[in-house]
C-alpha cells in the first residue's frame, strides 16, 4: 500500500513538474490578462510537434525545445493580433486559432505521431534517480524569471492591463501590445511543456493537447484554493504545486483502478470542488461574522437599556 502511493506520488511530482509550465502560462492568460485563451489546446502539441520534428532531423534536444517555446509564442502572438487588430472576441480568437493549428500541427509532423524513441532527449541526458531535482530546479528558476518579469515595467502593464485596462491606457500604455505580449509568453510556455511532455513520454501526437486548458485551469484553481494568492511569488508557487496535486489526484484514481474512461470527468469534477470550495468557505466567515456582528450589537442594545433605565429610575 504504502509501495504504490509512493510510486503514485513520485511519477505524478515528475509530471506536474512538466506540466507546471503549462499551468504558468495559463495563470498568465487566464488570470493576469483575464483572457479566456483556447490557443492553449493547440499550442501545447505545437511545442511538441516541432520540438519531436528537429530532434528526429538531427537537432540538439536543447534547440528543439527552444524550438517549440518559439512557436508556441508565434502561435499566441496570432491569437493576440487576431483579438487587438482584427477586433475578434477574445474567446473567438483563441478557438479559432486552436483550429487552425490541428492542421499546422499535422503538417509539422507530417503524421499523426511522431515517436521519439532512441532518440536522444533532455529527459535522457537527466538520471532518472535526479528527474525530480533537476526539473524542480528548472521550474523554480522558471517560475522566480516569471515573477521577476511581473515586477518589471512591461510586467506591471501586464497586470495593469488585466484589471483595469481604460486606467492603464490614460496613462500611455499601448494594452495591444501587452495583451499580445502576454499571450504570447503565455503560449511559449505551455508549448514549452508539451515539448517536455513529448521527450518525457516518448512521442508526439496530434491529440495529446485535448483538453489541455482544462487541465491548466485545473492546476491554477487547485493552487489558488490550497495555497492562497496574496503575492505574485505565493500565487506563481501555488500554480506549480497545484499542477503536482492535480496530477496526483489522477495518479491515485488511476492506482485505485479507476477506468482511464473517466478521467476527463475527474478533471471536471476537481475544477467544480476548487472553484466552489472556496465560495462555500467566504459564505461561512461571512455567515460569522454576520453573526459575530449581531451578537455585538445586541449586547450593545442590553447595555444601553440598562443605562437608560437606571437614568428613569
Amino acid at each position: 500500500m504504502f509501495d504504490a502511493l509512493l510510486n503514485a506520488f513520485n511519477g505524478s511530482v515528475e509530471q506536474g513538474l512538466l506540466y507546471a509550465f503549462m499551468a504558468l502560462g495559463v495563470y498568465i492568460s487566464f488570470r493576469i490578462l483575464d483572457f479566456p485563451d483556447l490557443t492553449v489546446d493547440g499550442s501545447f502539441t505545437t511545442g511538441a510537434a516541432v520540438a519531436a520534428v528537429l530532434m528526429t532531423n538531427g537537432y540538439s534536444p536543447y534547440i528543439a525545445t527552444f524550438g517549440g517555446f518559439l512557436a508556441g509564442c508565434a502561435a499566441g502572438a496570432v491569437t493576440g493580433l487576431l483579438h487587438t487588430k482584427g477586433k475578434i472576441n477574445n474567446l473567438l480568437s483563441g478557438i479559432l486559432m486552436m483550429i487552425a493549428l490541428y492542421s499546422i500541427n499535422l503538417k509539422i509532423m507530417g503524421q499523426a505521431n511522431t515517436p521519439l524513441f532512441g532518440q536522444d532527449t533532455i529527459i535522457s541526458y537527466i538520471p532518472e534517480s535526479a528527474l525530480i531535482w533537476v526539473m524542480g530546479v528548472v521550474v523554480i528558476i522558471a517560475k522566480l524569471l516569471l515573477d521577476w518579469f511581473l515586477h518589471t515595467e512591461v510586467g506591471m502593464a501586464l497586470r495593469a492591463t488585466g484589471d483595469n485596462p481604460k486606467m492603464i491606457r490614460s496613462f500611455g500604455v499601448n494594452t495591444d501590445t501587452t495583451i499580445i505580449t502576454g499571450i504570447s509568453l503565455s503560449n511559449g510556455l505551455v508549448a514549452l511543456s508539451g515539448a517536455l511532455v513529448a521527450q518525457y513520454q516518448g512521442f508526439a501526437d496530434l491529440q495529446m493537447g485535448v483538453g489541455m486548458i482544462v487541465i491548466g485551469l485545473a492546476s491554477v484553481i487547485i493552487g489558488e484554493a490550497l495555497f492562497g494568492l496574496k503575492t505574485v511569488f505565493r500565487t506563481t508557487l501555488a500554480v506549480v504545486l497545484g499542477a503536482i496535486v492535480y496530477r496526483f489526484v489522477l495518479a491515485l484514481a488511476l492506482e485505485y483502478n479507476m477506468d482511464p474512461a473517466y478521467m476527463k470527468l475527474i478533471t471536471a469534477l476537481i475544477v467544480i470542488i476548487a472553484l466552489t470550495i472556496p465560495r462555500i468557505r467566504k459564505s461561512i466567515q461571512q455567515k460569522k461574522v454576520a453573526a459575530e456582528r449581531g451578537r455585538q450589537l445586541s449586547s450593545t442594545a442590553g447595555d444601553s437599556i440598562q443605562k437608560g433605565g437606571g437614568i428613569r429610575a
